[in-house]
């Protein structure tokens, strides 16, 4: 189980240096993974702004990462 708890205001950056939480965020089809400019806005986008413009279910998210 991660250390902090994971909320809609977590950075993705900090979010993807949990232990598995890429096959987390690819199941829920977070589409950051994929894109070229993660690098650069990893450290200031929030999870829960990608799952309200990508339409996630951030809650299922939330609770599934909370799990690692």
């Amino acid at each position: 189980m991660s250390k902090t708890k994971i909320t809609k205001n977590s950075l993705l950056g900090d979010v993807m240096k949990i232990e598995g939480s890429h096959e987390v965020l690819s199941k829920h089809n977070v589409p950051c993974l994929g894109c070229a400019m993660v690098h650069m806005e990893m450290g200031f986008l929030k999870i829960g702004d990608i799952c309200k413009n990508y339409g996630i279910d951030s809650e299922k998210l939330l609770k599934e990462l909370n799990k690692l």
